[in-house]
This record gives structure tokens, C-alpha cells and sequence, in this order.
């Protein structure tokens, strides 16, 4: 406890360090206050998911709650919004078997850290938050912040027990901080254009799937087929290429073993794919900073037939079809990042939905039952196959995306290494994310390994001795 106050008043007088990027509102209010249309599910859609989960004799949502009140800090909500979101199956469920209510606390991306210590120290009684932006383990559990979900989510009930591994894998001094609803494949997509590989006479990344010949080897193979600079022709990309290239070796930088923060730096698999994203450099086949390409991102670049590969979180087509269609064209196409030809499995970025029961939190019980509901609606087929086709309705997906995108699900569940680097330290975090990036704009890979291994070292050093 006193480490948890000492925290807490650190955070309070200093500027937060957590963020990447800053979205939503500082306002810390109830969602109640915002107007909006209202977006609810369709009353069959809805009536039928109910009758799904009560018919249910293998994943039995029983008991019931006294409270039914669970109050959410984060800088998106979970009901209906002003976006044009409708009421989400778990919710639904929730809402008609437990008779719960989700209460939203908004903040913006930048603040939630520092909000959500002043309504600790406040006891203000926050139940969760969302710890799937992968910066929140171990460092909310060091520092107190998160409660165990141990005593109130069973991760060997039938519910549960298909993630108990993914969950195993970021535990911290024998709890579990962050309950893991699901892995996620579509962390990071290689978004490309139909219409672009076809007129440029190339293989099909989709067809080099299926037939299972999607790698590394295939990947650059297409670049230096397609790749010419001074006819507006590009490579790669975009943020997100390094990392997602970098999680195809199994080996995350920074991972959780036995209970003790381990760094794989200096694994020969993290040297192999750094040498390879410097040959990439090397033959202009990684766009940003290529000729006349300059330092910005070009996503359009895709619609407009000049870009061969844009890898991005798959949120980017997670929009109605004039949005996602106007940024990346028509014929706009994913794979998953290319499997490392060197690993042992097919291994991807994987990220993770998960939750952590916030300390001092008045409903944990309510938090769990509305876990539940949420891994009901992805272990039932007949629930999934609801939540599916309202995906395809709301977005303009054709099966042919939705088979794919389950594809790179199949992948991250098969496989779930999660990259845990941001949730050691903000420095840390900030060290590894800068710094591995280095060999795709043309730093060799022993330069970069011989500045940071140390000092990555020492912040590790200093959490597994129970110092931070």
C-alpha cells in the first residue's frame, strides 16, 4: 500500500508518460451526457442472442448481481456512442441476463493514467480498465494500481480455458493482473491493393497464403519485383512494418518467464530479422525517405496504385465502406505479416482485448460477469456468427475479408505471443520502440544492440527485484 501512495502521488504531480497518441476527452463524466442517436441492435438480433446464452448448457452464464453497477475509465465506451456504434453483443447480454450497467468515465488516451490515479487516491471506486493497449503489464501490477482477477474469473472454466495460456503468459508473481478475453490477430495487417498486383503482373499475397507460401522470402521477392522509385512505385510503408515484421520471429523484445521480465535482444532470431529490415534499406524497398518520397506517411498511396504494402492495424478498415474505401481504394485487400521462414511456427503480431479489476474497485464481481458475457460471445458459434454478420452489415466487409481476417485470428490463438515492452516503464517502453526501428532507415543492427542492451537490462534488473 505504501508503494501503491507513493505512486499515486508521483503521478499526480508529474505530466504523464504513458501516451502514444491523445484521443477523446480529458471530461471525466458519464456517457449519459452526450446526445446521440441512438444505435441499438436489431430487437431479433438482440432477442436472439439472449435466447442463445440462456439455451446454453456448456457456457452457462449463471449466479446474479447484487450490484449492478460497473463504472469504466477509458477514452472510448463501451455502450453506444456518438461514432454510430451499435450495442455490442456482451453488452446485450449484460444488460438482459445480469441486468447490468456499463457507467463511462471518459478521459482522454493522454490522461487515463493520471485520472485513474486521482480517482484511486479519491476512492472513487473505478471497477476496470482496458489493459490491451499493451503498456499496462507488469507495471500496473508492480505498482499497484491492478487487482488480481484471480478470485473472481475461474480461467480453467470451460468459459475461459481456451485463453488460459495467453492469460499464463503475462502473469506477474504467480496473478493474473489482466483478464485476456481474447488474443487478437489484426494487430497489424499488410494492407495492399488488388488491382495494383494484378496490373503489375504479380502473385496474389492471398492465393501465397492459402497455398502456404506467404514469408519472408515471398514478401521481398514481390517488393523487388514491384519497386521502382522513379516511376512513383514504392515498397513499404508506414509505423507499424518494423514491429510487425520484428513479432514474426516468436521472440518478442521483451517478454515474461517464469515470473521474471526476460530480455530477447541478444537472441540470434532478433539479429536475423534486424539484418533483414536493414537489407530492405538498403534496396530501397522500404519507402518513407526514398527519393522523392519524403517523411510522411502515405497511405492513399495504396487507392492511388503507388504503394505495394501498407501494414496497419486492421481498426483501419473498421469503418463504413466510403471511409476505408476512399483512403485505400476498392480493391483494397490483407494477409498477415509474412511468416518467418527460419521459425518454428506462424508466428504474428499479436495483441490482446483484455481488462484489468482496477484497485479499490467497488464491483469486481459486476466486472467479472460482464467478462463473461464477453467470452460467451466468442466461444458460442451461434453467437459469433450474430456478431460476425453485424461486422460485415456495419463495415461493407465481402466473406472473402471476414475469411482472412479469421485467418490471422486462428494465427494469434495458435501462437500467442504478446509483446509486453511498453508495460515495463515508459523509458523502457520508449527505448525499445525508437531504437528497433533503427535498421529500417539505415542503422546496422550491432550499433543499435551495443547502445541499448544495458540499459534495457538495468530497467528489467530493477523491476524483477521488486525495486520499481
Amino acid at each position: 500500500m505504501k508503494k501503491l501512495k507513493a505512486f499515486l502521488g508521483a503521478l499526480l504531480i508529474t505530466t504523464s508518460v504513458f501516451a502514444v497518441t491523445a484521443c477523446g476527452s480529458s471530461d471525466s463524466s458519464s456517457s449519459q451526457e452526450e446526445h446521440y442517436e441512438d444505435q441499438t441492435m436489431a430487437p431479433e438480433k438482440k432477442q436472439s442472442i439472449v435466447d442463445i446464452a440462456k439455451a446454453d448448457e456448456e457456457y452457462k452464464l449463471e449466479g446474479e448481481l447484487e450490484n449492478k453497477n460497473i463504472k469504466w475509465l477509458a477514452s472510448w465506451d463501451i455502450n453506444p456512442d456518438s461514432s454510430g456504434k451499435k450495442t455490442p453483443a456482451d453488452l446485450v447480454l449484460f444488460q438482459e441476463i445480469y441486468g447490468g450497467n456499463v457507467e463511462y468515465y471518459k478521459v482522454s488516451f493522454a490522461e487515463r493514467y493520471d485520472k485513474l490515479a486521482e480517482y484511486i487516491a479519491s476512492d472513487e471506486g473505478i471497477d476496470f480498465f482496458y489493459s490491451g493497449d499493451l503498456d499496462a503489464i507488469p507495471k500496473g501490477a508492480v505498482r499497484g494500481i491492478f487487482a488480481p482477477a484471480d478470485d473472481y474469473i475461474d480461467f480453467d472454466s470451460p468459459l475461459w480455458e481456451d485463453v488460459a495460456e495467453a492469460n499464463d503468459n503475462i502473469m506477474w508473481d504467480g496473478k493474473h493482473y489482466a483478464a485476456i478475453a481474447q488474443t487478437t490477430g489484426d494487430n497489424v495487417a499488410v494492407l495492399y491493393n488488388k488491382k495494383t498486383i494484378q496490373e503489375a503482373g504479380l502473385e496474389d499475397p492471398a492465393d501465397l497464403y492459402y497455398n502456404d507460401e506467404w514469408d519472408w522470402n515471398a514478401f521481398q521477392r514481390l517488393l523487388e519485383e514491384y519497386v521502382d522509385t522513379e516511376n512513383q512505385k514504392y515498397g513499404i510503408d508506414g509505423w507499424w512494418f518494423e514491429f510487425g515484421l520484428i513479432n514474426t520471429i516468436g521472440k518478442p523484445p521483451i517478454s515474461i518467464e517464469d515470473g521474471k521480465l526476460v530480455s530477447n535482444l541478444g537472441d540470434p532470431a532478433m539479429e536475423r530479422v534486424q539484418n533483414w529490415m536493414y537489407e530492405l534499406y538498403q534496396n530501397d524497398l522500404i519507402a518513407i525517405g526514398v527519393g522523392d518520397y519524403g517523411w510522411e506517411a502515405k497511405p492513399n498511396y495504396i487507392g492511388e496504385g503507388k504503394l505495394l504494402f501498407y501494414p496497419v492495424g486492421l481498426y483501419e478498415l473498421y469503418a463504413t465502406p466510403d471511409i476505408w474505401q476512399a483512403k485505400y481504394g476498392e480493391d483494397v485487400f490483407f494477409v498477415p505479416m509474412p511468416k518467418d521462414p527460419n521459425a518454428d511456427e506462424y508466428y504474428i503480431p499479436v495483441g490482446m482485448e483484455a481488462y484489468s479489476f482496477v484497485s479499490g474497485g467497488k464491483n469486481p464481481e459486476g466486472v467479472a460477469k460482464y467478462l463473461d458475457c464477453k467470452r460467451f460471445c466468442l466461444v458460442n458459434e451461434d453467437a459469433r456468427a450474430i456478431a460476425d454478420s453485424i461486422f460485415m452489415e456495419d463495415y461493407g466487409w465481402s466473406q472473402e475479408m471476414l475469411d482472412m481476417k479469421q485467418e490471422m485470428q486462428a494465427l494469434a490463438d495458435a501462437n500467442p505471443q504478446i509483446d509486453i515492452s511498453k508495460g515495463v516503464s515508459a523509458d523502457c517502453g520508449k527505448i525499445i520502440d525508437e531504437n528497433l526501428r533503427l535498421t529500417a532507415r539505415g542503422t546496422p543492427w550491432n550499433e543499435t544492440y551495443d547502445s541499448i542492451y544495458a540499459t534495457v537490462q538495468t530497467y528489467l534488473d530493477k523491476v524483477n527485484s521488486g525495486k520499481e
